[in-house]
């Protein structure tokens, strides 16, 4: 070792000028291959004529809220992710079950090798979403888009479906409107858990708006899979962090 490695080795660490890794950052992007998907992306506003659709871009900015409100422990919040949750699951598993369905009968045929039906210019677009539900609801419209994908494809080859798997590819649509319409049932009313173990006038109000949240969701015993670290209010001014859930 030469004077001048010994002479580095004992330098103080300037620590003003030591960086750490900067904040993480990346990019999702989603490939939709059919209008019937497509349309979900933004819905439809509404008019005299037609209701509103709420869509993804929609129900993620919904989900903002219900993220931000569980942060200030807002058991309501806690109960509607729930819903959340367990409705993406829900339809995601019946879409695939229908997918399945179909693919076996596009593989029946022996005239045919047959590969899904894909657009030649998918449409391209970036997900720039605050949390996670709102990634899991865009991978149920990609299950979708790949649902009307393999629907397409058997109809262009001329194979029928049989009439219970048809009438359920026909209300498929319905199934990921209702998810993405769930969370405009949640208000938020800045409450805390402590509102409604109390029984303070903000917490009657969401009880009369949002309906009575379960006990095992007011005490902590059943909480979304994924959320944020919540910051319980101990005293004036004082607040503590708690796991994550």
């Amino acid at each position: 070792m030469n004077s001048d490695d010994a002479h580095a080795d004992t330098q103080p660490l300037d620590y003003a000028n030591h960086k750490g890794p900067g904040a993480l950052q990346g990019e999702v992007w989603l490939n939709v291959q059919t209008y019937q998907a497509q349309s979900l992306i933004r819905g439809r506003r509404g008019s005299d004529e037609k209701p509103a659709i709420i869509g993804l871009v929609g129900c993620a900015d919904r989900l903002k809220v219900l993220w931000q409100a569980i942060r200030l422990d807002d058991p309501f919040a806690d109960w509607w992710l729930i819903k959340v949750e367990e409705s993406i699951a829900d339809a995601r598993s019946r879409l695939h079950r229908l997918q399945a369905q179909i693919e076996t009968l596009l593989a029946s045929s022996d005239a045919f090798e047959v590969s899904a039906a894909q657009s030649s210019r998918p449409h391209r677009v970036s997900l720039q979403f605050a949390n996670p539900y709102a990634f899991r609801a865009a991978q149920m419209l990609a299950d979708y888009d790949r649902l009307m994908c393999s629907l397409l494809t058997a109809r262009h080859l001329g194979i029928a479906l049989p009439g219970d798997v048809a009438e359920q590819v026909r209300g498929s649509g319905r199934w990921l409107r209702r998810v993405f319409a769930l969370p405009l049932g949640y208000h938020s009313l800045e409450v805390c858990r402590r509102d409604v173990l109390q029984g303070t006038a903000r917490a009657e109000k969401a009880r009369a708006c949002m309906g009575e949240v379960p006990r095992e969701v007011l005490c902590g015993e059943q909480l979304p899979s994924l959320r944020p670290v919540t910051f319980k209010v101990n005293g004036v001014g004082d607040t503590a962090l708690e796991k994550e859930g």
